[in-house]
């Protein structure tokens, strides 16, 4: 069975028909629980960016510290490169953990490796300590940089999905740029990396209590079978008129990806030429910012 997304009630066609139409006028970018939703759910995104760029400054007291470290250039890039393994690692199975437990939890996880990897940094009597931080860390990036735009764009209304969504995007090069200030500003005081490495525990910790008060993602409870908790979440955006438009939108979208998952595989995106393209235009443009990353690291 094949599903016309275009004349779905709630599809993109449909609302630019009904907004010419003078039906609708709702401005998305004024209701506080959305907007929450999203800045809360872009501290991963800060999370992402500040532990990426942080070692940079770091790196340069831990070799003083650590006589083992300056003299071992290759301890030098396992420190530095363990959060990326890491994140590969937490990117990895963060796609599974999200389908089998939900946004909500796969962002309090990533807060968990966040905030224990920061302490164990932070606390870290020797090199190879800090390689394991650092390896936490990186789990927190991988599964974060799933999670976030995931649950971002299953809540966000599809007129600002786009804008809502970059906003993981701006807090993932804030927290980098962010990172660059933290390590100037504990350039002279007692401690210096430990601090640098250490302070990346409080924002964690703050979304995780943020998310506490957070509903799962409408979309993953619909999927869930949880209909009643996915209808309640729904009307926390949109009003009654719009309500009825988006649960039912969300049920033939729901139904769509069970016919999907009875016959597809992984291995579609290989086969077809239109999910090939765009899976490797994705993956590519992934490639270029984390290589950009890392050359701010290395200079």
């Amino acid at each position: 069975m094949t599903i016309d997304l275009s004349t779905m009630p709630g599809s993109s066609s449909s609302r630019l028909l009904d907004a010419a139409a003078g039906r609708k006028d709702m401005n998305f970018f004024k209701n506080r629980y959305v907007l929450g939703l999203t800045g809360v759910a872009g501290i991963g995104g800060f999370l992402f960016g500040y532990d990426t760029g942080v070692i940079s400054g770091a790196l340069l007291y831990i070799r003083d510290e650590f006589p083992a470290v300056k003299d071992n250039l290759f301890l030098q890039e396992t420190i530095v490169s363990m959060a990326l393994l890491g994140a590969i690692l937490g990117a990895a199975g963060g796609g599974w953990i999200n389908d089998a437990y939900g946004r909500k939890k796969s962002t309090l996880l990533a807060d968990l490796m966040f905030a224990l990897g920061s302490l164990v940094m932070c606390a870290a009597g020797g090199p190879y300590v800090l390689i394991l931080g650092r390896l936490f860390v990186g789990l927190g990036v991988g599964i974060a940089s799933v999670t976030a735009p995931v649950y971002i764009a299953e809540a966000a209304p599809s007129e600002i999905r786009g804008g809502l969504v970059s906003t993981n995007v701006l807090m993932i090069t804030g927290g980098q740029f962010f990172s660059y200030l933290v390590n100037l500003g504990f350039t002279e005081v007692p401690g210096t990396w430990r601090w640098m490495l250490g302070v990346a525990a409080v924002p964690a910790i703050i979304q995780f209590v943020l998310m506490l008060f957070l509903p799962e993602s409408p979309r993953w409870l619909y999927r869930k079978d949880e209909k009643a908790k996915a209808i309640a979440v729904l009307e926390q955006i949109y009003d009654s008129g719009r309500l009825e438009e988006e649960v039912e939108l969300l049920a033939l979208a729901s139904m769509h990806e069970f016919q999907s998952n009875c016959t597809g595989s992984y291995l579609d995106i290989f086969r077809l030429k239109e999910l090939r393209l765009a899976f490797f235009a994705g993956a590519g443009l992934q490639v270029l910012l984390t290589s950009a990353s890392l050359s701010v690291i290395v200079v």
